[in-house]
């Protein structure tokens, strides 16, 4: 598994700042992406030799199978959390989640994609033998070989599993991470469905269980319709998401409310609730593309210095948000209000109002949170020009016209917030958006 150095070329790093960047800085992206996961995965592998050495042996039988299953966001996620708790000696004793036992799974989804005959032991995990970026055989014990030896390949526990040819359909005994495929305009969308890996989006609460054949269904019309939407009218984030993102997790779903997430450890993968409509859809790719090409862009080069224990209001959050975490934000939202800038002229009657306040709330609380982070004195060089370029995509759309009706339903919905905040963190918000430092 050979690695490159990775830089972004100067014009890349300007489209990204932008909060652009289209498919060419997303492969760029990926490519480094990649590379993170070879390196932990080699961290990792110090400890798990058996392992390590049939993941080498299906690089050489077929490199691209190898490469699908360590760009999975799981893999990326276990591994992240893996090899910092071996680096930092915090393994917790039994702690299967975090185990570097668990690259022997990886070995054999790798194995198994490749076509090559192997056999090794696998431990299990929440109720069965899961291959990452494949699916979960359902049996018993502790633990299960997979093995193919001139034929299918199988789990072997205390019944035997075969994973189907196609290990992205379900067969007896094998759940598979089944796939969602949207086409229009004569381009495809192919993303996984991941509702049943442990590391599937890390830290979230709210992670939901395996979805149903209709419930399935009704994703996939979503994804169709959102599909359409994004390359007619959204063309850039349709371009990005088909290259930096991979992989859906479904979250509960939580009465009135639509929720989204995204996770720095596991790339290409973006965590929802079921999307109402194509609209919101295509918005929680806009939204989340953001997050993920930052967190890349941060793997690469560093934009902030450590900024202690002060926090700030973000206009889009409920709690007091460190500078990263406002970055992170300020990025987000200059996609979310440039998605509602365009949208907003394919809405008609009230749906265009919504929108048009929708784009001037989250352009103003942007702009007002990329000015606090340009002042904050902890950016670094590159950081500053990255910030710079934001602020200039930002104070460009000032020339918006929006009606004093969609201003007004934008300042309060925006006040609305602010007193919510207020009531809830116990302290006053600044009086721009974004905000000032709030005492740590």
């Amino acid at each position: 598994m050979s690695l490159k150095h990775h830089i972004i070329p100067d014009e890349h790093f300007q489209a990204l700042g932008s909060g652009a960047g289209g498919a060419a800085a997303a492969r760029l992206l990926l490519s480094a992406q990649h590379s993170k996961h070879v390196l932990l995965i080699h961290g990792v592998g110090r400890v798990a030799p058996e392992a390590y050495r049939l993941l080498s042996e299906a690089q050489s039988h077929r490199p691209e199978a190898v490469a699908a299953v360590l760009r999975h966001p799981a893999v990326g996620a276990w591994a992240w959390r893996t090899y910092h708790a071996l680096a930092y000696r915090a393994l917790a004793t039994g702690s299967g989640g975090h185990s570097p036992a668990r690259l022997a799974a990886v070995a054999a989804a790798a194995a198994v994609r490749s076509g090559m005959d192997f056999e090794i032991e696998v431990p299990a995990e929440e109720g069965g033998i899961m291959l990452p970026s494949l699916g979960r055989a359902v049996l018993g014990g502790s633990s299960a070989t997979v093995r193919r030896a001139g034929g299918p390949a199988e789990v072997i526990g205390d019944e035997t599993v075969r994973i189907p040819d196609d290990p992205h359909q379900d067969a007896p005994g094998w759940q598979a991470l089944r796939r969602l495929e949207a086409t229009a305009q004569g381009e495809t969308l192919s993303l996984c469905v991941d509702d049943l890996d442990p590391y599937r989006m890390p830290g979230a609460r709210l992670a939901a269980d395996r979805l149903s054949d209709d419930e399935l269904a009704v994703w996939g019309e979503a994804l169709r319709q959102a599909w359409e939407l994004m390359l007619a009218h959204h063309r850039t984030v349709a371009e990005e998401v088909s290259v930096a993102t991979s992989v859906l997790t479904p979250l509960t779903d939580v009465p009135g409310d639509q929720i989204s997430g995204s996770s720095r450890e596991a790339f290409g993968c973006v965590a929802l609730s079921t999307p109402p409509d194509a609209t919101t859809l295509a918005l929680t790719f806009a939204h989340e593309v953001q997050h993920g090409k930052l967190s890349a862009v941060l793997d690469v080069l560093p934009l902030l210095r450590p900024s202690g224990d002060r926090r700030y209001y973000a206009p889009w959050r409920n709690d007091p948000r460190p500078l990263g975490g406002l970055f992170q934000g300020a990025y987000a939202y200059v996609g979310v209000s440039g998605f509602w800038r365009r949208q907003r002229r394919h809405e008609q009657g009230e749906a265009a109002l919504a929108a048009s306040a929708e784009f001037y709330r989250w352009w103003e609380a942007a702009e007002g949170a990329t000015r606090v982070i340009a002042e904050s004195g902890f950016l670094t060089p590159p950081g500053e020009r990255f910030v710079a370029r934001m602020a200039e995509t930002l104070n460009a759309w000032r020339e918006e016209e929006v009606s004093a009706e969609a201003i007004e339903k934008a300042h309060k919905d925006a006040a609305a917030h602010s007193r919510m905040w207020e009531e809830r963190n116990g302290m006053i918000t600044p009086s721009s958006p974004g905000g000032a430092t709030i005492p740590g």
